[in-house]
């Protein structure tokens, strides 16, 4: 028991940022930079606003991603960093199973490189192979029923880019993973779709055990050799198997297999997103002229169809919210899906619009498609039909470079100047060359919107 994931320790412990292909090093800066700006926006949220002026401390190695950017010890700003990015539901994720794996290993990262002075490339190599750890086993286990993929197997994935950054060996961090199990969390979908801001908690406690799992390791805890398949397979999951687990380690790279968002809202509502937003470029409708919206997509996504979302986070779950919010506001993006479009009057009128159903056939090509159908009707008796069989940004359509770029800047300046996302986006590109974490977090500091 335990060889498969011994391996993947191993390969933690030796990879060389030099041994990465050049367009998975860059990727890579990409899924960082995009990371990083959505932990920017997602920190001036309330109650991670709150939950900040509360646990933050009195100073220490590491940074809160927040206004005044904080010091505090690494475990403490790594949760507080993880829960900021989940909050506003902008996180990218794997494309083929559940999870949204960079959300949950860059909080941790950054605040272990910070602790221990790691170089650029360390960081970036501790992103990139926690990335892999934490997509591979994401694919190795199938989670339970209800089960929210934060907090759960891209936990490992952080507490192996913990071990890169404290120097641990092989043996130490197959030990590390082995007892991050036990860190391991039980979110449930129904917190979303509820809007239940505890979810994102476990995100953060993702960043938290990219921390703490090395010490205790170093500290001389011990832990079950199959800690990791029983916890996977009959704990947290319901099933693990290790078929494929180390297929093309160091050669395909999970990180190129993600998808980002441009919509902010949960991913299965996009494609029916997309449909729509071809609808009124087609009709130009005004809002008052809309009767109907007619939906159908797949099973999971079809669930995602409450009218009346209850609060911020649960409007993020909301196909008829994020519909309305579009026709209202133009798009679906950061700044049209926030408090203001959920007490909108006009979008609530047009949220009763839109009927969204399950369509058997769409359920059973998912996840591998991801398909909608959305008929636009209106009071004038004009009508269109549009359907996809996956969202854009998805393998069929991925967005360009510039269009991620652009939305690193957008959610950036919550917190910082034009300016000041900008020299941030050029030093990511760079991040290689930098003597310390200090590179990035000058800059955050000197080019603050609010002190």
């Amino acid at each position: 028991m335990g060889m498969e994931i011994d391996k993947l320790a191993r390969f933690v412990a030796e990879a060389r940022w030099s041994d990465i292909p050049r367009d998975v090093q860059h990727h890579t800066k990409l899924v960082l930079l995009d990371t990083l700006g959505v932990i920017l926006a997602g920190s001036v949220r309330p109650e991670v606003s709150a939950v900040r002026d509360r646990l933050a401390g009195s100073g220490g190695p590491a940074t809160i991603l927040a206004p005044g950017w904080p010091g505090s010890d690494a475990r403490t700003a790594a949760l507080l960093n993880g829960i900021a990015g989940r909050s506003i539901e902008l996180c990218e994720g794997l494309r083929l199973v559940s999870g949204q794996v960079a959300l949950q290993v860059l909080p941790g990262a950054l605040a272990v490189a910070e602790q221990t002075g790691a170089t650029g490339a360390d960081l970036l190599t501790a992103f990139i192979v926690g990335y892999e750890i934490g997509g591979r086993l994401c694919a190795a286990f199938t989670a339970r029923p209800l089960a929210h993929q934060n907090g759960q197997a891209s936990l490992l994935g952080a507490a192996a880019a913990g071990a890169r950054l404290r120097g641990l060996d092989a043996t130490a961090t197959s030990l590390a993973l082995r007892i991050a199990t036990t860190l391991m969390l039980s979110p449930s979908y129904t917190n979303a779709v509820n809007g239940a801001t505890a979810l994102n908690i476990a995100g953060g406690m993702s960043g938290f055990a990219a921390a703490i799992a090395p010490e205790l390791a170093l500290a001389g805890f011990t832990a079950q050799e199959d800690a990791v398949e029983q916890s996977l397979g009959s704990l947290i999951g319901s099933a693990f198997s290790a078929d494929g687990l180390l297929d093309d380690l160091g050669e395909r790279w999970e990180i190129m297999r993600n998808y980002f968002r441009l919509y902010a809202c949960c991913n299965p509502i996009h494609p029916a997103l997309d449909c729509l937003q071809a609808l009124l470029a087609e009709l130009k409708p005004r809002p008052e002229e809309v009767e109907r919206i007619e939906v159908a997509t797949y099973r999971f996504a079809s669930v995602m169809r409450d009218p009346e979302p209850s609060n911020y986070f649960a409007s993020k779950y909301s196909l008829p919210h994020a519909a309305a919010a579009m026709i209202v506001n133009g798009n679906a993006g950061h700044a049209s899906l926030d408090d203001a479009a959920l007490s909108n009057p006009v979008i609530a009128a047009l949220r009763r619009r839109v009927h969204v159903t399950e369509d058997p056939a769409m359920t059973a090509v998912a996840p591998r498609l991801r398909p909608a159908r959305v008929q636009l009707v209106l009071k004038d008796g004009r009508s269109a039909v549009r359907g996809c069989t996956s969202h854009r940004g998805d393998f069929n359509e991925p967005f360009a470079e510039a269009e991620i770029r652009a939305k690193f800047c957008e959610l950036a300046s919550v917190t910082l100047s034009t300016d000041g996302a900008r020299a941030v986006e050029k030093a990511v590109f760079a991040g290689e060359d930098w003597p310390d974490p200090s590179a990035l977090t000058t800059l955050l500091r000197q080019h603050s919107r609010r002190a």
